[in-house]
């Protein structure tokens, strides 16, 4: 049993259905106070939490549907957001250590596995840009000082805590508006500033897998925002 910290991106098929199946399990759990599982380390940190859960529950349907899987099994509680648990199973960057030995003989997720911070800060930049833009570039100011085998340690912890934060519209439209910028040479323009967000994220994706875009294909963001729109 287990609730990935780490965005859903990085999470093949095999594992980002079965902790959907896992999320469902822990809100009826915690909801009805079943007693399976309920002294499960995983379980235990989601006590009280159950409206944050709703939201991981949010972020993995939406890296399903930019894959084209079907869903249909909303999340029933509709506890308070924003009450994330304090710890972790396995600290963030223990879990990337844990899929790259999980999927060494499977496929992979959408995103590559990081191998360093720079990969890792590549993949979150317009997550944390849709949260803060000078937190952004601080960020980016700190990934460039390090040496290519330096630890991510701290920042995979880091960027985790600030992908929990609810992106401010002003913030969301400027990442949103960068990312369009990354495939609007071939695609017709649009008045970005104009169109629902939800819509143009979706245009975004559209265009990043007509295109076969690396950077978006490769960013946190072309989903993990769809959760907050």
């Amino acid at each position: 049993m287990r609730i990935w910290d780490i965005p859903a991106g990085y999470l093949n098929r095999g594992s980002l259905l079965g902790e959907h199946r896992e999320c469902h399990g822990i809100i009826n759990i915690l909801r009805w106070n079943k007693q399976g599982y309920s002294r499960h380390p995983e379980t235990r940190r989601w006590r009280g939490r159950l409206g944050a859960l709703r939201r991981r529950h949010a972020v993995l349907v939406a890296e399903m549907r930019l894959r084209g899987y079907q869903h249909h099994s909303p999340a029933a509680h509709r506890g308070r957001p924003g009450e994330w648990p304090e710890t972790f199973v396995d600290p963030p960057a223990a879990q990337y250590r844990i899929l790259g030995l999980k999927y060494r003989s499977k496929d992979p997720g959408r995103i590559p596995l990081p191998r360093s911070a720079g990969a890792l800060w590549a993949a979150h930049k317009y997550s944390v840009l849709a949260r803060d833009q000078d937190v952004c570039r601080e960020i980016g100011r700190r990934v460039a000082r390090l040496g290519p085998y330096s630890s991510f340690e701290g920042l995979a912890a880091e960027l985790v805590v600030l992908t929990r934060q609810a992106p401010s519209p002003g913030n969301l439209r400027n990442a949103l508006d960068h990312m369009w910028g990354y495939v609007s040479d071939d695609a017709r323009r649009l008045p970005v500033s104009s169109v629902d967000p939800g819509d143009l994220l979706a245009r975004i994706a559209e265009e990043t897998r007509r295109r076969s875009e690396p950077y978006l294909l490769g960013s946190v963001a072309l989903s993990e925002l769809g959760a907050w729109i």
